[in-house]
């Protein structure tokens, strides 16, 4: 009899699901917008109704509770996704969905494809950022997600502005912030053009470079990991890698010792499947 795992990529922008079997090969997939709850939870539905699962395992755009000590445990919190704010998304799914579901951040199960299957193979710890329309960010540390009171939110740590940039930054909560500065709006707002029509020697590369390599710093000293992953759309400008890891250097002045740059500051591997791996892998149990 097979065995069945599901995941579930639960991004602002758009739901992947899928359904693995004990080997752990994907023997169903489906993608769809990230609509109203109502709409998207009925989709789930759907999809996993013809599946008895084991194991199912969801990573949410967040914030999100994850203290099960808190009431608002399982609840997608403060969002700009209209609709989305303070629903109780875990409370739902189990409504129809009636085994163990682990529970944490797009950005974790992401962080977890990649330290299982993807750039951080064969390594004990992992730091992964995504940079895109926000920035996000996760700690894998001995085969395990971290999260404690709440989950990191590493893409709102304060970054010292480069000389000469006068841009003040555009979170709505806290301006300055590594999002603010570095995300893809931040570009867009100083360049008056979308990132992906820059040109490669743009010199804002150089300014989005400081701040990647002013953050991987700050995570370099923080936790000491073995490697420091970068996914996302923006982090898909391969011109981006020479600078952060020159930029890096710089800030650090050898302060501390790392692995050889270029096998410690990388770009990641599995793109968009990230997410989607990480979650099944992490319903067969780690």
């Amino acid at each position: 009899m097979t065995m069945y795992y599901g995941g579930i990529e639960a991004g602002g922008t758009k739901f992947v699901c899928a359904v693995s079997d004990e080997n752990q090969k994907i023997i169903a997939r489906i993608k769809f917008p990230t609509n109203s709850p109502q709409e998207t939870i009925k989709n789930i539905k759907q999809f996993f109704e013809k599946y008895q699962l084991e194991k199912l395992a969801v990573g949410a755009f967040g914030p999100i509770g994850i203290n099960k000590k808190n009431p608002d445990y399982g609840y997608v919190k403060e969002t700009p996704k209209a609709g989305w704010q303070h629903f109780n998304f875990l409370g739902e799914l189990k409504k129809f969905i009636h085994v163990p579901i682990v529970w944490t951040t797009d950005v974790n199960i992401a962080s977890y494809g990649e330290y299982r299957k993807g750039a951080a193979i064969n390594k004990s710890s992992a730091v992964y950022l995504t940079v895109g329309t926000g920035i996000g960010g996760g700690l894998i540390y001995k085969d395990d997600v971290y999260q404690n009171w709440n989950h990191p939110e590493m893409g709102h740590i304060k970054v010292a502005p480069m000389k000469g940039d006068n841009f003040t930054g555009d979170c709505p909560y806290h301006k300055n912030c590594l999002e603010g500065m570095a995300a893809g709006p931040a570009l867009e707002a100083r360049a008056c053009k979308k990132a992906f029509d820059l040109n490669k020697d743009d010199p804002i590369w150089r300014l989005e470079a400081f701040y990647l390599a002013q953050a991987a710093m700050t995570y370099t000293l923080l936790y000491a990991p073995e490697i420091v992953i970068f996914g996302g759309g923006v982090s898909n400008q391969q011109q981006l890698f020479p600078l952060i890891r020159k930029s890096f250097a710089k800030q650090l002045n050898q302060y501390v010792n790392t692995p050889p740059l270029d096998e410690y500051l990388v770009h990641a591997q599995l793109g968009d499947d990230a997410g989607i791996t990480g979650a099944l892998l992490l319903a067969h149990g780690k």
